[in-house]
This record gives structure tokens, sequence and C-alpha cells, in this order.
């Protein structure tokens, strides 16, 4: 075997060798004629070489034919393999290669080619880093499927809320159903019975039994007070609330309230006022009566007899204050917060008048819902002050005016009035003929347009008045009416008089026209509907 040159010998002196001797990887130091000039131990025992092919002036191509044969650069004949990877290494100024070596320590093997065209091949043992490379892989193996399984329990565990959920949904929806059903079947005969109980009141006015109906009457206004309330909950616990805004004349609100709420007020002596400007405003209109209709209640219930009511409404800025003031027994500052909780009811309130401590409740769920600020002022001993804002659109073009406080109505001033009933139930028509009856209305009743027509009921005989039912066992109230006004070939003044309290039932009403009168009955609502529809005042 040659001896290196000369050249390459003289330039590695006794220090450099040692120091190459001594590195911490495998390396060997080959001249241009590819020939061994140096090789460290490690290099040596890296490829577990044999002594002789360590020597000065081994040629690459006896390691490579070794390496070849022992099988390190894999299957085919070992001359082949020896010369493949001489030209890989020969062709390429650098190359970089794995191999697992006879000693089963993973080899990372780099090769360089110097500007002198002498080869330099060096390696390093990364068994460890390969190691710790499959450990991280099997951990990352392992943690995948540790995330594919909590996936897949979580998917099962959402498909099961899933489920839960909708079979709540599903629960609250027929709990909604069973209690609209339930409301209408209760109402039906309590409605009867406050009519026969308005009726004994009336009949009884002045005799020794007028205290027993006035309290039968009490009672059953509370009982009918808690149904809708509890009913008014449900809905919006079910998601049954739904809001519709709409521009409107906040004083056609206050005209209905006024009409409704006047008996109520005479029959406590208190005075109710209702003032106001025509202003047209945004909201939703059911809801906002919805809201009205319980702070003047409230006002109502919690004033003594000679105190005053006011509801009123003004305009502040861009917006319009509607304001619920009363002469009260007023609520502490402290407890303002209190009122709204459910089934509360401050110590006071309780003594002067029954109920569950819920409609505040209502209230503030519904202003809520329609996005209006609520207010309240008061002082204990001398009342309060409800004001609620919402958006102002502009001022009517026709200015309205206000709500007048009605006359007192007596039992005089319907006589004579044609008034045709039609419920479902004959016991209620029963009870409204002989309240009707007591005005001094000429009443007829049927449970259909079909007993109307078999019975010739309009033969002669021209109502000035309908009550209807809104539910009938073959059409709707609100189609009756329309074919009694076909029948009777003119104007037909109508009150839906029912116990569904739903906004579409309303506002249907509302755009036929036709004025709605919830069950139970209210003899006194009743009177000044009956009175404004029929302009008998």
């Amino acid at each position: 075997m040659d001896e290196p040159s000369a050249h390459w010998t003289d330039r590695l002196d006794a220090s450099v060798r040692d120091a190459v001797d001594h590195l911490p990887y495998g390396m060997a130091l080959f001249d241009p004629a590819l020939r061994l000039v140096v090789g460290n131990a490690t290099y040596r025992k890296g490829l577990a070489l044999p002594e002789r092919l360590m020597a000065s002036g081994t040629s690459l191509d006896d390691i490579l034919l070794f390496i070849a044969r022992r099988g390190d650069l894999g299957p085919g004949t070992a001359e082949v393999l020896a010369q493949q990877r001489k030209r890989l290494i020969t062709s390429q100024s650098r190359t970089l290669t794995r191999r697992l070596s006879v000693m089963g320590s993973h080899l990372e093997i780099h090769t360089s080619r110097g500007p002198d065209e002498g080869l330099v091949i060096s390696f390093s043992d990364i068994t460890d880093r390969i190691r710790a490379e499959s450990a991280l892989a099997q951990i990352n193996h392992t943690l995948e499927e540790r995330v594919a399984d909590r996936t897949r329990a979580l998917t099962l565990v959402n498909a099961e809320l899933e489920k839960a959920r909708a079979k709540a949904d599903a629960a609250n929806h027929e709990k909604t159903r069973f209690l609209a059903a339930a409301s209408h079947d209760l109402l039906q005969p309590l409605n009867a019975a406050r009519l026969y109980t308005s009726t004994l009141q009336e009949r009884a006015r002045g005799t020794s039994m007028a205290e027993l109906a006035t309290a039968i009457d009490a009672s059953l206004n509370a009982v009918e007070e808690i149904m809708s309330t509890l009913l008014d909950i449900s809905r919006m616990d079910s998601g049954g609330l739904k809001v519709s805004f709409a521009r409107f004349n906040v004083m056609d609100l206050l005209r209905k309230i006024d009409i409704e709420f006047q008996p109520l007020a005479r029959e406590k002596d208190i005075e109710l006022r209702v003032v106001g400007a025509s202003f047209i405003v945004r909201s939703d209109r059911m809801l906002l009566a919805r809201v009205v209709q319980n702070l003047v209640s409230n006002a109502i219930k919690y004033t003594r007899p000679g105190g005053r009511v006011l509801v009123g409404c003004r305009r502040r800025g861009k917006e319009v204050r509607l304001d619920v003031l009363d002469t009260g027994i007023g609520i502490d500052r402290h407890q303002h917060q209190l009122i709204f909780a459910e089934f509360s009811r401050l110590e006071q309130g309780a003594r002067i008048a029954q109920g569950l401590g819920l409609g505040l409740s209502i209230v503030q769920r519904i202003l809520k819902a329609i996005d209006h600020p609520l207010e309240i002022e008061s002082v204990v001993g001398r009342g309060s002050r409800f004001s609620l804002t919402m958006p102002l659109i502009g001022r009517a073009e026709e200015p309205v005016a206000g709500p007048a406080t009605a006359p007192a109505q007596t039992l005089a001033q319907f006589t004579g009035l044609n008034v045709l009933c039609i419920d479902n139930e004959r016991s209620i028509l029963d009870a409204m003929a002989g309240l009707l009856e007591n005005w001094g209305c000429e009443v007829r009743v049927a449970v259909s347009l079909k007993e109307i027509s078999q019975a010739s009921m309009l033969e002669g005989w021209v109502p000035d008045l309908v009550l209807m039912d809104y539910h009938l066992d073959q059409t709707s109230g609100l189609d009756a009416i329309e074919w009694l006004k076909q029948i009777v070939g003119g104007h037909l003044p109508a009150i839906l008089v029912t116990a569904d309290r739903t906004q579409a039932v309303r506002q249907l009403a509302e755009a036929r026209g036709t004025a709605v009168l919830s069950k139970p009955v209210k003899p006194g609502a009743l009177r000044a509907l009956i009175a404004q529809t029929t302009r008998r005042n």
C-alpha cells in the first residue's frame, strides 16, 4: 500500500494527531488519493475496523469493501455496494447519512471534500437521540390516542347532553302546551263563576247577602290573578315571550288603561286620572300594555280609599317617559330591589292586599326583553312613582285628546241593547246572559254559528253588539264575527272574549278592528268596553 504524500504527512504533527484522537466523535482524514492519513480510536471502534485498516496509507476502497462485505451497506454484491458508496462520497462536496452499525449503534456520518481534494469522514453516535426521538414519538402517539379517546368521550357526552337538552326542550314545550290548554279549561269555569258572582252582587246590593257575594268575588279575583301571573311566567321561562317592535301612539294604550281600570278605581274610591299627549313611540305594544297594566293594578291595590293614581306620559329629549304615580303606602328605598323578586312581598303591602308577589317580577322580565329602563321613586306613607322610558319617534300628525275619565255607568244605560253572545260553554252563556239582562240588555246566546242558523236567531232581530268567544268548536271567533257581519249586512260592533292571552290573538284581533276582553271577565271592564264599543256613555 502506498504511503501518503509527504505534503499531507508533514502537515500533521504529533499535537494535531493527539487532538484528533481525543475528539468525542469518530474522525478520519484522507488525502486527495483517498488514502488514510489519520483516524482516531473512536472512528475505528465506531466502524469496528481491524487494526490493519487503520494504518496510515490504507485506501478508502479497502475500508469500504470491508464494511460492504460485512453487510453494513445493505444487501447486494460487496464490490458494487462499495463503489456506489465511493461515488456518492467523491461526487459531492458534502454528504450526510445515517446507518446502524454492527454494534447496534445509530451513526450519523458526515463527509466533506476540502479545497485540496482531501476527504474528511466523521460520524457521531446518535443512539441516545434516536431513542429520545422514538420515546417522544411514542409519547406523542400515546398523547394523540389519549386526546382521541378524550375527544370521543367528550363527543359522546355532548351527544348525550344534546339529547338531554332536546328532551328538556320537548318537555318544556309540552309543559307550555299543557299550561295553555289547562289555562283555557281552568279559566272557562272561573269565568262563569265570576259572571254568576257579579250578577249575585248586583242583585244582592243592599241586602244581607251583599257582603258574602263580595267576599266570593274577591276570592275568585285572587284565583284569577294567581293563575294569570303563573301562566305569564311559564311562557317567559319556556321562551314563549316573543318581542315584536312597532310604532304606535302611546295615547291609544293610555285610553285602554283608563277604560280597563276606572271601574276598579271607583270601586275602591280612588281617583284615577290618565293624562298625556299623542307621542309616536317604538315598543312592543302588547308587552308594554302588560307592564303598564301591572303597574296601574299595583298602584290601585296599594292605595287606600280616597287616594289618587295618576298615569301619564311626557317627552324627555329623544324619549318618552311614562309615569304611574300613586298616593299609596310607599316603599322604603332599601327594599326597592326586593319588590322585583318572585314571591316577595313587603309586610305592609301584604296586610293591605292579597297576592303572590309576582307582578313586578313579570314587569322586570318584560322591560328587560324590550329594553325599557325603569325608575322608582318612593316615600313611605306618601306614595310611589314608577317611570319607564321608550324611544320617541315623533308626535302624532293630528293631536288626539287625552283619555277622559269615563262617567260612572248605571245599570240603565244598556236598556234595550241587543247583545248576541257566542261561547262553546253553555254555563258561561247562562252566566253572561244573567249579567247582561240585569243591565237591561236583550240577550240571545248560542254555542255555534250552526245553532244561530238552525234557530233563525237573526230573523227579525239585529244585534247591536256581539260578545264572541275565540276558541269555538268549528271555527275561530274572529272568522265567526266576519260571517255575522255579512249576515246582518253592515257594521257590527264586536268584542272578542277569550281565555287565550297570546300576543298573536290580540294582534290578529287588532288588525280586524275587534276589541279584546280577557277571561275571566271583570264586569266593570266589560261595562266600560261595551260603552266604548257601542258609544253608550
